[in-house]
């Protein structure tokens, strides 16, 4: 289950830092939107991205995510990707997130395949 203040966190326009593994074991971070259900962290992306091959590889993954109005505000999960998903919800799902950042529906070109992420929390903070 994720925590209120990070649900809180996730379900506004903020963004969130995704920290996965290299096949090198170095860390990768990009910065990207999110969102999440009860129970998971969700991150939206394409599947030839190298952040994508990472968590197939090996699915723990950090995600932080600050308050957009006070960065002193964030929280950070740790967890697994637990799920993927591809087809028409990950497209709905990119235009949702891109009509909560952005205020229209997702415009770049997709290269290969959108894809979501489900993020299960080992451990949550909110600050």
């Amino acid at each position: 289950m994720i925590d209120d203040g990070v649900k809180a966190l996730a379900q506004g326009p903020n963004f969130a830092a995704l920290t996965t593994l290299l096949p090198s074991g170095q860390p990768q971070t990009h910065v990207m939107w999110v969102h999440c259900d009860d129970d998971h962290i969700l991150i939206n992306t394409e599947v030839h991205r190298r952040k994508f091959k990472n968590v197939e590889a090996d699915p723990r993954v950090t995600v932080a995510i600050w308050d957009a109005d006070n960065p002193y505000s964030f929280a950070e999960v740790r967890g697994r990707v637990v799920e993927t998903v591809t087809g028409p919800e990950a497209l709905d799902s990119i235009n949702a997130l891109s009509q909560k950042y952005r205020g229209v529906d997702y415009q770049p070109e997709i290269e290969s395949e959108r894809v979501i992420l489900r993020i299960a929390p080992d451990r949550q903070i909110a600050r």
